[in-house]
């Protein structure tokens, strides 16, 4: 009540809501769990090179004009988002059209496995021919496997502490703009990491790979 009172707004992220609809039936194996001695199951992100692991996902918020949503591909090996797509309407087409412009900026992916959850846009038959089209490798999360694309889960997170949250949005184009800025700006060039010594994605893929496999 207080923040409403003076036009405050969290800066804390929140869990993405469901949308009600149960995941289908998995098109791809799971190519990311791993089996403890124990029996359960656990998913491991690691790549060594660029071009190796994705994994992706797709988001939503509000405006005054309606909802928006993203989705987007992340490079394991950098933490690079690699690609995206920003539309209207969550679609086949959605997913399709943030694959190619990950292709686009990477050129040889053949090979890669490319790693989301079981929803109705990734298990398309638009989105499968895709993926086939570039000679890249599926793999789909299992329902209620721990820890399944939790490395995306925490790119969204971010996005909606610093972007979607920040403030109230008038029209669509507004928040496309302010998403694309964060990521491209600041995500890419200033936001230093941990899990890449303290470098940004950038900076991790400059010094990691050749000249060759650097993103444009």
């Amino acid at each position: 009540k207080i923040c409403s009172d003076n036009g405050w707004w969290s800066a804390f992220g929140k869990k993405r809501g469901k949308n009600g609809k149960k995941p289908g039936p998995p098109v791809h194996d799971d190519l990311c769990a791993v089996t403890d001695e124990k029996g359960r199951v656990r998913h491991e992100f690691k790549a060594d090179a660029a071009n190796e692991l994705w994994i992706g996902d797709i988001t939503e918020h509000w405006t005054n004009e309606g909802k928006l949503y993203v989705c987007a591909f992340k490079v394991v090996h950098s933490s690079r988002i690699v690609g995206y797509s920003i539309d209207s309407r969550m679609k086949s087409r959605l997913a399709v059209a943030a694959l190619n412009n990950a292709v686009a900026r990477r050129g040889d992916v053949a090979g890669c496995v490319v790693h989301t959850d079981r929803g109705s846009q990734f298990r398309s038959r638009k989105f499968v021919r895709a993926l086939g089209r570039h000679d890249m490798v599926g793999s789909m999360g299992r329902v209620g496997a721990a820890g399944d694309n939790a490395a995306m889960e925490s790119f969204f997170a971010l996005l909606q502490k610093n972007v979607l949250d920040r403030r109230t949005w008038a029209t669509r184009e507004d928040l496309r703009i302010a998403i694309v800025t964060w990521i491209e700006r600041t995500y890419h060039r200033r936001r230093r990491q941990d899990r890449l010594g303290r470098l940004t994605p950038v900076e991790f893929e400059i010094i990691m790979t050749t000249p060759a496999s650097q993103a444009a």
